[in-house]
């Protein structure tokens, strides 16, 4: 990966093929204002266009958040041409940390509130820490979430629960979250980068063109098309040397090498 200079954030990445973006504003609990959006679409990019990065892991800088909302300095002088723009904005960068063709891993490391639920449930798996807290409080400021959470929040945990928590506002600790599908496991600060990089090393192993078609046939799941995109991309698979080699290594009771094509 280049070398690139971020004021906001910090972006890396390991000889494994793992890439790390931490969101590092822990003096206002890492919130989402326009540089760090700014920079987050800028290293989706560059993540996406690497080939040497198989996997993202997203975090937050510091013990006290993950992300813990949007910059509220910059809500406040928001009119209906500016806010939409925003929210559409935001809804841009995040659909792309949801259409990656890499897997996005987020360690949701303390707080998660608005901006910061929104951008933890956009990426692909969630793994919370013990002190995590997530939640859509938008509408003790008058507002709704705007950067997908309305879209997102009812596929993860079902509608009613979504309509529990943004009506609500009230944030659900880490057992909770995990009891209602919205992360996928809990463990302590300590413990949690090197899950997400076992995690991320077991999503390795397998096919990179298989991985980017299974997230777009998932991403596809309750629209129309949804059964009709998953035979297109099986059989597009079909055709691949991935497929050739891993179909062959079964056979032969050997490791499969994949190469990407």
């Amino acid at each position: 990966m280049s070398k690139m200079n971020f004021e906001t954030i910090i972006l890396e990445a390991d000889e494994t093929g793992i890439a790390t973006l931490t969101i590092n504003r822990p003096d206002k609990l890492n919130a989402l204002n326009a540089e760090v959006l700014g920079e987050l679409e800028t290293a989706i990019s560059e993540v996406n266009r690497d080939e040497a990065v198989r996997v993202l892991i997203i975090t937050g800088a510091g013990e006290k958040a993950f992300v813990a909302g949007a910059d509220i300095k910059e809500l406040n002088t928001l009119n209906k041409q500016t806010g939409e723009k925003l929210a559409s904005r935001g809804q841009h960068i995040f659909d792309a940390i949801e259409n990656s063709k890499k897997p996005v891993i987020a360690i949701v490391n303390g707080y998660a509130l608005g901006g910061g639920a929104e951008l933890a449930m956009a990426c692909h798996i969630r793994i919370a820490t013990e002190n995590a807290v997530i939640g859509l409080p938008e509408v003790s400021l008058g507002l709704i979430p705007g950067y997908g959470g309305t879209q997102r929040l009812p596929a993860l945990v079902g509608k009613s629960k979504a309509m529990e928590m943004i009506l609500t506002g009230k944030p659900i600790k880490a057992d909770a979250a995990q009891q209602s599908g919205l992360v996928n496991a809990v463990l302590s600060p300590e413990e949690a980068l090197g899950y997400a990089k076992k995690l991320a090393g077991s999503i390795i192993n397998n096919g990179p063109l298989a991985i980017s078609a299974a997230i777009e046939a998932v991403n596809a799941s309750g629209r129309a098309n949804g059964f009709a995109r998953e035979a297109v991309l099986f059989g597009q698979l079909c055709e691949t040397d991935d497929f050739s080699e891993g179909t062959s290594a079964f056979l032969e009771k050997r490791k499969a090498q994949f190469k990407g094509n």
